[in-house]
């Protein structure tokens, strides 16, 4: 009796809170699964907003500029949404350009996926050297 009420009381969280482990995300570039684990860090948003002067101080702070969020590095994160200073300051802080996001692209690929430009070309002069 008490494992059919957890069971149902489970449930009802996970349908009221929206929590479906097996939904999948609707854009053709990232197409991840969403897991129970839905938080983007703080970091990466920084990131994708563009916002330059927080990653700076984040990664002052110790911020980890491999960490993945959501499966992807936040170098990832830059390529895919072209903000190629911020790709800069990952590189000179250590980025791993040859990580792989979960689905198995690598930075480059979300860069040309994306049509992301500006960020194909600090990626190109990033990896002669």
């Amino acid at each position: 009796m008490k494992k059919t009420i957890l069971t149902i009381a489970v449930a009802i969280s996970c349908a009221v809170t929206g929590i479906y482990a097996n939904e999948t995300n609707n854009d053709p570039v990232l197409n991840t699964e969403v897991s129970t684990n839905l938080e983007l860090s703080s970091f990466c948003k920084a990131i994708m907003k563009g916002d330059l002067e927080t990653v700076q101080k984040l990664i002052d702070l110790g911020e980890d500029v491999n960490k993945k969020s959501l499966g992807m590095t936040p170098a990832h994160f830059a390529a895919r949404y072209n903000k190629p200073e911020i790709l800069k300051v990952l590189i000179n802080n250590g980025a791993d350009l040859k990580a792989r996001c979960d689905k198995g692209y690598t930075v480059k690929k979300y860069a040309e996926l994306s049509n992301a430009m500006e960020a194909l070309k600090v990626l190109k002069v990033a990896m002669k050297g």
